[in-house]
């Protein structure tokens, strides 16, 4: 038996689908924990590139159970989408499943998420427009409506008109758009209850029949730890629990049957949309690096800004998360640079501050302390060893793992699963 929570431990998009998809040739399940479709997930494998929004990033290997858990929100058109597009690219889904208490994302969501932007104007978020805080929102506020009572149709129309008329009253009488109609969503959300019924299960019974056979499973997190709606840059956050107790919570799993929590962290920083990056770089690096990487959001298609690596925060994500071990992402794409920059600490008023302020307006005021190290300008893609890397490159690596406090089991020096230098075995 062995629980592994893979969890994003920047602002997301470290490349937690490429670590989800490496370690899952060893689980027997991999489970989706919390976000919808504002998430995106890039794997490389032999069956070609994929951009993985809902289905687990395990899907590509045909003996592992994949599962969408109950703190997932589903907008059931994406869902499809992407099933359809494995299948017809030989993937195959009859392993996949949905958890019957998952929230629905439903049309008035992605209405509201649009209209609530525009009305915040130059203090916008950033926020996808996908409908994922509002549909969260409705989940806290006893609103939502769940893949489960899709099936019961009787039930469901009674709820959808009860929660439609409210969602019509604001649309109508705050941001003065049209009314949307009860039917209309109800016929749509039918014929999706219908091509979903065979998908959905009560999944947390599954997880725990899953341990209790004594297999291995992996639990994959969404977006990043500063993200997470209670120890993220807030507001710029994503609406739920990114960080490893989420998992608990988004599957219905005793906190004490996860074995490892493992971190992903790029070998620099990036954040897509509003919010403070204290590491960012608005010079032709952050220029080099962002088209180096293809630093642009696998939902979105924005560019991602792109920092030096911040171990202030770096530190502050091991020890909310609690992590075992760190998988390093991306450092072949810092090949080029003669030299590189560590934040180690912050100035802030007069002060050195060695943990980041909660506060995101103080956070934006932080000046970075800067550590600077040679950089090894060569090519590394095609090393598979630690000990092969350049001394500067291993220089470099041993440094953040100092600084973060937790040792890096995983380097990834390409967007392929060989392209993995497995300092430690993880499984």
């Amino acid at each position: 038996m062995l629980a592994i929570a893979v969890i994003g431990a920047q602002w997301g998009d470290e490349g937690k689908g490429k670590i989800v998809d490496l370690l899952a040739e060893k689980a027997n399940m991999v489970v989706r924990f919390c976000g919808g479709n504002n998430a995106g997930h890039t794997v490389v494998n032999p069956y070609g590139e994929f951009r993985m929004h809902l289905v687990p990033s395990g899907i590509f290997h045909r003996e592992v159970t994949c599962i969408i858990g109950n703190g997932v929100v589903i907008d059931p058109a994406v869902l499809f989408e992407e099933i359809d597009e494995l299948k017809r690219r030989g993937v195959d889904v009859s392993k996949l499943f949905v958890s019957d208490r998952a929230n629905l994302i439903m049309p008035y969501h992605i209405l509201l998420d649009g209209l609530e932007e525009e009305s915040r104007g130059s203090g916008a978020l950033g926020t996808t427009r996908k409908g994922i805080g509002p549909a969260y929102m409705d989940k806290a506020g006893r609103l939502g409506i769940r893949t489960g009572e899709l099936i019961e149709k009787e039930s469901f129309h009674q709820r959808l008109r009860f929660v439609l008329e409210q969602k019509n009253r604001i649309l109508t009488r705050v941001y003065d758009a049209q009314p949307l109609s009860l039917e209309e969503i109800y016929d749509k959300y039918c014929q999706y209850g219908e091509r979903l019924a065979p998908f959905i299960r009560e999944t947390d019974l599954m997880v725990q029949e899953a341990l209790e056979r004594g297999e291995t499973i992996i639990l994959e997190g969404a977006q990043g730890s500063l993200l997470d709606i209670d120890f993220g840059t807030y507001p710029y956050v994503t609406s739920t629990s990114t960080s490893a107790g989420g998992a608990c919570i988004g599957l219905g799993l005793s906190p004490a049957r996860i074995d490892r929590v493992i971190g992903v962290f790029k070998a620099y920083s990036t954040r897509v949309g509003s919010g403070p990056l204290p590491t960012e770089l608005f010079d032709e690096t952050g220029e080099l690096i962002r088209k180096s990487a293809h630093e642009y959001g696998t939902t979105t298609g924005r560019p991602r800004r792109c920092g030096w690596f911040d171990a202030v925060v770096g530190r502050f994500s091991a020890r909310i998360n609690g992590f075992s071990g760190v998988a390093l992402t991306r450092l072949d794409i810092l090949d080029a640079l003669p030299s590189l920059k560590i934040c180690t600490g912050y100035k802030l008023e007069g002060k050195t501050l060695k943990n980041p302020p909660s506060n995101s307006g103080l956070l934006a005021k932080c000046e970075p302390i800067y550590e600077e190290l040679p950089g090894w300008q060569r090519d590394i893609s095609q090393l598979r060893r630690f000990k092969d890397l350049p001394p500067e490159a291993r220089s470099y690596v041993k440094r953040v793992e100092e600084l973060i406090g937790c040792p890096i089991d995983l380097i990834s020096v390409g967007p392929r699963r060989e392209q993995t230098i497995v300092v430690k075995e993880i499984i």
